[in-house]
């Protein structure tokens, strides 16, 4: 089969599977984005996260990561709920993300099915399925696929979708079909997202994830730095203003029709007494297969507290 009717199965298989962006692109050399790379860890931006500098190697060169690797498939799946605001009037927000189900295991589920269509045509074929757990530059790898263009608040930005994707690839050791990257910059002048940031987090382009309220409630062990202790503005887990204040998805985002993406019924509904009784175990029960188990139960208690102690 050739390359070209090849890659347009594929486009039309991941579509079933519940993308909606889909792009593909040829695993090449970026040393710009290996500079940035470079230079953001130099500049310890990437606080705790010791495993972006662990595996440095990898996610700056996808050879290093897979010697073989000849093709990226890149995918992104609308999780935008069409839910905004205060949680129950509580005062309180969870990430648009993490609403729902983990992200991780659906994507790496759907993006399994499509390595199996792919080697079901081609047995010889090679590849790993990566989401943002693997050492790979996501985002530049959307972006030379032709998904969008990375905003200023570090997101991908989609015409059609704005920033609210979750990113995923396959990784090949084939040749298909390459699309065109995408070389515009369509933030232009605006810095909406610089300016909403309360912690003052983001820079055009650059984001010092010490500041950022996503990894302080998320990444970060133990007691807040003592600057930011009252600077949550009621997020409990992860932060969306940067992305609900961007022109483009204030004009273009679109709900998900994925079931998994909804919101369970407590963090819609549950008052601040809920939170303040929640206990360890049914933290586990509540957040089983959820993205927010990911800050554990003491690190989710700690931000709760931290949120209502300086109100």
């Amino acid at each position: 089969m050739k390359p070209e009717r090849f890659s347009e199965r594929i486009k039309n298989r991941a579509e079933q599977l519940g993308f909606q962006k889909i792009g593909i692109t040829a695993a090449k050399t970026t040393p710009a984005q290996k500079y940035n790379l470079e230079t953001w860890l130099k500049d310890g931006f990437h606080a705790d996260m010791g495993w972006m500098e662990k595996r440095r190697d990898e996610r700056s060169d996808i050879s290093t990561y897979f010697p073989d690797a000849k093709t990226i498939i890149s995918v992104g799946m609308n999780y935008y709920t069409g839910i905004n605001g205060e949680i129950n009037n509580s005062s309180l927000h969870f990430s648009n993300y993490a609403w729902g189900v983990d992200y991780h295991a659906l994507l790496k589920t759907r993006l399994f099915e499509l390595l199996s269509f792919i080697q079901s045509h081609k047995t010889e074929v090679n590849g790993l399925v990566c989401v943002d757990t693997s050492p790979v530059m996501e985002k530049v790898w959307a972006q030379e696929a032709g998904l969008g263009w990375q905003g200023k608040h570090t997101n991908l930005i989609s015409r059609d979708y704005g920033s609210w994707l979750f990113l995923g690839e396959i990784i090949l050791d084939i040749e298909l079909n390459y699309d065109p990257s995408f070389d515009e910059d369509l933030c232009g002048s605006c810095t909406a997202c610089i300016d909403a940031c309360p912690t003052k987090a983001l820079d055009e382009y650059v984001l010092d994830s010490q500041k950022c309220i996503s990894y302080l409630t998320i990444e970060h062990r133990g007691s807040f730095p003592i600057e930011y202790q009252d600077q949550l503005h009621g997020w409990m887990y992860g932060c969306d203003l940067c992305q609900e204040v961007c022109p483009w998805n204030q004009k273009f985002q679109k709900q998900s029709n994925e079931p998994a993406f909804q919101p369970r019924w407590e963090i819609i509904h549950w008052s601040k007494k809920d939170w303040e009784s929640l206990d360890e175990e049914g933290f586990r029960e509540l957040f089983r297969d959820s993205a927010v188990k990911r800050t554990k139960f003491e690190g989710l208690k700690r931000n709760f507290f931290a949120n209502n102690n300086n109100r």
